[in-house]
């Protein structure tokens, strides 16, 4: 603590803290599609890149020879990435709905692949491989010194993923999330019962995609800047093994997931840069995907349903044996 000061560790918590709640409403999202609904969606990258270079475009100021830098307030990059992002969630449902588990999974992760080409090559919108800069960020004309800046965005994302974490619950507490979690059991008892599963499907794919589209804009305004390398595989992994670790079907447990995952991520960098000699760095950055690949391996064999996962029922039990 000595090194940085009190005031530095603060900040430092405050930074990281921002990460991690920033990850974590993706995490929310896929919570809703795969742990509520059982949508199997392994393109969470591509969906959250939509967010952050729809909000960048759309808030940035004006480039010669590139297309958008609208200079629109943030809120109205947050909330047009969030549409776009459940308009194309919804979309992929729509082509999707006869499709189950790995042929979703496939389908997903094509659509993340073809916005990451899209993303690298048309750069006279998305900046190719240098990405955007100068994105506006909150607070910026208020004044503050940088620690200032750190620690109200962190409150600012705090309250955020707190209103969405409590929406969340509301509505999988509601008929419309018994739904779905009926759904995600058997969907032939849910259509006898005389509800559209297509259209449930649908509902909780576009939600889900919606947050994962604000995760991307926020993302976006708290950083200032993002490129195609932000939004690689390995994100949608982190996310992945984020909702397995803390609980699938327990947003609480998407939250845990996030933080754990987040620090171990981070710790695993910094050790792999403090121990490893400079010719060894860029191979000891595979050292974060092997320590959450077992981290993950273990959470299956220790706790299959994750930290905190979804409660089982007493039907539950009874249909297990």
């Amino acid at each position: 603590m000595t090194a940085l000061g009190l005031s530095g560790w603060i900040s430092y918590a405050a930074s990281f803290g921002t990460l991690v709640l920033v990850q974590s409403l993706a995490c929310l999202g896929l919570n809703l599609q795969w742990g509520q609904t059982g949508l199997f969606n392994v393109g969470v990258a591509g969906i959250v890149a939509i967010g952050a270079y729809v909000s960048a475009i759309l808030t940035t100021a004006a480039v010669a020879g590139h297309i958008g830098g609208c200079g629109w307030p943030v809120f109205i990059g947050a909330v047009a990435a969030m549409s776009l992002a459940a308009a194309v969630s919804a979309l992929i449902g729509i082509l999707t709905l006869r499709l189950r588990t790995d042929y979703l999974a496939i389908t997903t992760f094509g659509v993340a692949v073809v916005v990451d080409l899209i993303v690298r090559n048309v750069e006279s919108l998305t900046g190719g491989a240098l990405g955007i800069g100068f994105i506006p960020r909150p607070f910026e004309s208020w004044g503050l010194t940088p620690d200032g800046f750190i620690r109200l965005t962190f409150v600012w994302m705090a309250v955020v993923v707190y209103l969405v974490y409590r929406v969340l619950q509301r509505l999988t507490a509601s008929p419309w999330g018994r739904v779905l979690r009926a759904l995600r059991e058997d969907e032939k008892a849910v259509a006898a019962l005389g509800k559209s599963p297509a259209r449930y499907r649908l509902q909780a794919f576009a939600l889900g995609g919606a947050l994962m589209g604000l995760a991307g804009a926020l993302q976006a305004h708290t950083l200032g800047f993002i490129a195609p390398e932000n939004f690689t595989s390995a994100l949608t992994f982190q996310i992945w093994a984020m909702l397995i670790i803390g609980g699938s079907g327990n947003h609480r447990g998407a939250l845990l997931g996030s933080l754990l995952v987040s620090f171990l991520w981070s710790a695993t960098g910094l050790l792999a840069a403090t121990v490893l000699p400079a010719d060894w760095q860029a191979r000891g950055a595979a050292l974060r995907i092997v320590m959450i690949g077992v981290l993950l391996a273990a959470a299956i064999l220790w706790r299959p349903r994750g930290l905190l996962g979804e409660e089982v029922t007493v039907s539950s039990h009874l249909d297990e044996r």
